[in-house]
């Protein structure tokens, strides 16, 4: 790459996740000390793709591939200790080095009971666990999460007497005073809102469980608000890699149909401790075309051949679930919403290469409520679901441009399919992915 190298970066979704950030966060983590996730758990997938091989990663930052640079799990992360562990034997085996991986201990912990409730949960808003005379009209079915436990990891955070900590991990006598306290309530909700009950919980038994994967995991375990004020006040250079987007902010984004923390460039402060006047560019992600996992509205989504089209084309199966993905036409309303609310210095678009083939090409520029038409987006689940996109077609391209390392070589149409983008949200596409690997990268001088 060329180009200056701002000292803090962060690359952050615009859309509802798998924007490939992984991707970028890859191409760009050499050149900086220290790459940090700040939100989210192992709901996250990234996918990135060196020298033909891919690697899916879902709670180590993606910095982990670049030698030498620190991977830094931040405070604001929800941390389930057996899968990370699982996750850092894996890139071992496959011969990365992991010795750079270090884990706030201020980040909280994912618990199996928190996996259990993220469930149940699902299962009442479905209606599978409540009878017809509990389900009206209007009330939120079931979020479509991934049952990792993030939602009830999250809400421990902020009920404070429930929530276990890294550090707790590394304290056993604290660690089982907790547990037994979260025991007995835990297992009392899980009585009463299960019919058929669900195997209690046992205190002593998960205290000793985690206090050995807390002993696993201590060499890694530090105060990252203070490693990262030292990377930054000598010199360093910081990465922050976003986890899910920011159509799925938990305060900006379709609500409730959103996840349990900040994913915009909103909740690096909170999530990392690092002060948010320090960042000094932020790269909004986003995908040529629209996707969605799980529930809630999505007003460009396709239901016809083209759809199934691009998602194939596109791999467009979730990382971390297998599930496949909701395709759309590229919803530019939601997009520049969310560069506003994400301070987008610049933009990333990636796999433009899937659009290939097209005959023609739509961008979602307004919304249409009853004989109303608007070019803002509606931040509100139940409100989006009731609008319908207001298009303008483009010509499409049929070349391949996965060779393709220059703006100025791309397809005249794919160009302005560029330039209309960066047009309506008023902000500078400056990197273009056209393959999943890391050469497969147009940088706009």
């Amino acid at each position: 790459m060329t180009g200056e190298v701002a000292n803090t970066t962060a690359v952050v979704g615009l859309q509802w996740g798998d924007e490939g950030k992984g991707k970028l966060v890859d191409l760009l983590a050499g050149r900086f000390d220290a790459v940090v996730r700040y939100n989210g758990g192992a709901n996250a997938g990234h996918s990135v793709v060196v020298g033909g091989e891919r690697y899916a990663l879902h709670l180590v930052p993606s910095g982990i591939l670049s030698p030498g640079v620190k991977a830094v799990i931040g405070n604001g992360v929800v941390v389930d200790p057996q899968r990370l562990l699982e996750e850092i034997a894996t890139l071992s085996e496959r011969g990365v080095d992991t010795s750079q991986l270090i884990i706030s201990d201020r980040a909280h912990v994912v618990m199996p009971y928190h996996k259990a409730e993220d469930e149940l949960r699902e299962q009442i808003l479905s209606g599978s666990v409540r009878d017809d005379q509990t389900q009206s009209k209007g009330v939120i079915n079931a979020i479509g999460t991934t049952k990792r436990g993030i939602g009830p990891a999250y809400a421990d955070k902020v009920q404070r007497a429930t929530a276990v900590r890294v550090c707790d991990l590394l304290r056993p006598e604290v660690l089982r005073e907790k547990l037994e306290m979260i025991c007995s309530m835990k297992n009392s909700v899980f009585s009463a809102l299960h019919p058929d009950g669900i195997e209690p919980f046992d205190a002593y038994e998960l205290a000793d469980q985690y206090a050995a994967l807390g002993q696993r995991l201590a060499p890694m375990i530090h105060d990252t608000a203070y490693l990262l004020d030292d990377v930054r006040k000598g010199g360093g250079r910081i990465l922050f890699e976003g986890a899910n987007a920011t159509m799925l902010d938990v305060d900006h984004g379709t609500y409730p149909y959103v996840t349990s923390s900040n994913a915009s460039a909103l909740g690096i402060g909170a999530g990392s401790g690092v002060p948010p006047q320090c960042i000094d560019r932020i790269i909004g992600v986003v995908k040529a075309y629209s996707t969605r996992v799980g529930g809630g509205p999505m007003p460009t989504e396709l239901f016809d051949a083209t759809g199934d089209a691009i998602r194939e084309r596109g791999r467009e199966f979730g990382t971390t679930t297998g599930r496949p993905r909701r395709v759309g036409w590229l919803d530019l309303v939601a997009v520049k919403y969310a560069a506003m609310v994400s301070g987008a210095t610049e933009l990333c678009i990636t796999l433009l290469d899937v659009l290939s083939g097209e005959p023609e090409l739509k961008l979602a520029t307004g919304y249409r409520s009853g004989d109303q038409i608007s070019d803002r987006f509606v931040a509100d689940g139940y409100a989006l679901d009731g609008v319908s996109p207001e298009y303008e077609t483009m010509a499409g391209f049929s070349e391949d441009i996965t060779k393709v390392r220059t703006f100025d070589e791309l397809p005249e149409a794919a160009r302005a399919y560029l330039e209309r983008i960066e047009s309506f949200v008023g902000v500078r596409v400056g990197i273009v992915s056209v393959g999943p690997d890391r050469e497969q990268t147009i940088i706009r001088s």
